[in-house]
């Protein structure tokens, strides 16, 4: 439980101002949630709280990197983590009612009596959406992919065969003939 309670901010206490506080992320962090589909995740969160009167502005920098699979190939795949997130907190009377009727994603709302905000479902969230959609393996130079070829060629196999000799569309018979004439 000691672990989770290192996510929990208590911004009661806070001055007004930025506070930084940074996280080290490790595939511990990711226990708790669903089985993810990558694996040795060291991941650093740098996180700004901007406290004013009524609200807090969280802004999250992501790096670090994790391994995951291709999807191409099933190859071994380092990612390189990078990208920054804001939220904006707001403290009202009823924050329940505006969640369900708040459509920006980045605004939230907690109650004004509570004096503690938990980060890490948001820097879960964060991670995951620093991972590209297509995780695929680069380009070492102009040859192709670094994808391995074993499977490239039973990928190559696996395509449908293309027709080799296109039909003629009647549509553009005879205008062969205007081809050449500028000869």
């Amino acid at each position: 439980m000691g672990y989770r309670r290192e996510f929990e901010i208590a911004f009661v206490g806070l001055k007004p101002g930025i506070h930084e506080y940074d996280y080290e992320i490790g595939d511990k962090f990711f226990e708790p949630y669903q089985q993810q589909d990558f694996r040795n995740c060291h991941a650093t969160v740098k996180l700004n709280l901007d406290k004013k009167t009524g609200f807090l502005l969280l802004k999250f920098e992501i790096g670090g990197s994790l391994e995951t699979n291709c999807d191409r190939c099933g190859n071994n795949l380092k990612i390189d983590l990078w990208d920054e997130f804001n939220i904006v907190v707001k403290m009202v009377d009823d924050p329940e009612q505006m969640n369900d009727q708040e459509e920006d994603p980045d605004v939230y709302y907690i109650s004004r009596t509570e004096s503690h905000i938990n980060v890490s479902d948001w820097i879960y969230e964060f991670i995951n959406l620093s991972i590209p959609m297509q995780k695929i393996c680069g380009f070492d130079n102009a040859d192709g992919p670094q994808c391995n070829p074993a499977a490239l060629k039973i990928l190559k196999k696996m395509e449908p065969e293309v027709e080799k000799e296109k039909k003629d569309n009647p549509i553009w018979k005879g205008l062969e003939k205007f081809k050449d004439l500028d000869n």
